[in-house]
C-alpha cells in the first residue's frame, strides 16, 4: 500500500508565501495597466513603427488593436493569458506577462488585420520592444 504524502507546515508556510507574492505581483501590474493603458498603447505602437518591426497603413488602428489587447489582458483569467502566451513561454527566462500577451496578439492574431501590411522583426525583436514600453509602467520585480 502506498504513502499518504503530506506537506509538513514548513513546505506549506512557503507555498502559500510563494503564491501570495505572486498574486500580489500579478495585481500590482493589472493595476498599472489599468490606469495607464492608453499611453502604454501609444508607446508600444510608435516604438513598434518607429523600429520599423511593424509595417501598418494606419497608426490610429494598430495603436486601437495594441489598446484592444491590453484590455483583454485585464478581462482574462489568469487561464487564459497562460493558454493564450503558451507558444511564446520560452522565449525569454522571467517573461513579463503584459509583454508577452501582446507580443502572443501581434505575432498571431494582428498579423491578420487589415490595416497590416507587414511584420518584419522576430518574436524575440517584438517582444523586447514592447516590454521596453510596458516596464517603463510595470516593474514586477
Amino acid at each position: 500500500m502506498g504513502r499518504e504524502y503530506r506537506p509538513n507546515a514548513r513546505e506549506s508556510a512557503v507555498i502559500s508565501k510563494l503564491d501570495h507574492q505572486k498574486e500580489s505581483r500579478r495585481y500590482h501590474a493589472m493595476n498599472q495597466l489599468r490606469h495607464n493603458i492608453e499611453e502604454m498603447a501609444d508607446r508600444i505602437t510608435m516604438k513598434l513603427i518607429e523600429e520599423r518591426l511593424i509595417e501598418t497603413t494606419s497608426k490610429g488602428d494598430l495603436q486601437d488593436q495594441i489598446q484592444f489587447a491590453l484590455q483583454k489582458v485585464l478581462d482574462s483569467e489568469e487561464f487564459e493569458i497562460q493558454y493564450q502566451t503558451a507558444n511564446l513561454r520560452t522565449l525569454v527566462a522571467r517573461p513579463n506577462f503584459v509583454s508577452l500577451f501582446v507580443t502572443a496578439y501581434i505575432v498571431e492574431k494582428l498579423i491578420d488585420h487589415k490595416c497590416i501590411v507587414d511584420i518584419f522583426g522576430t518574436d524575440e525583436e517584438i517582444y523586447a520592444s514592447v516590454n521596453r514600453q510596458v516596464s517603463r509602467f510595470i516593474q514586477l520585480d
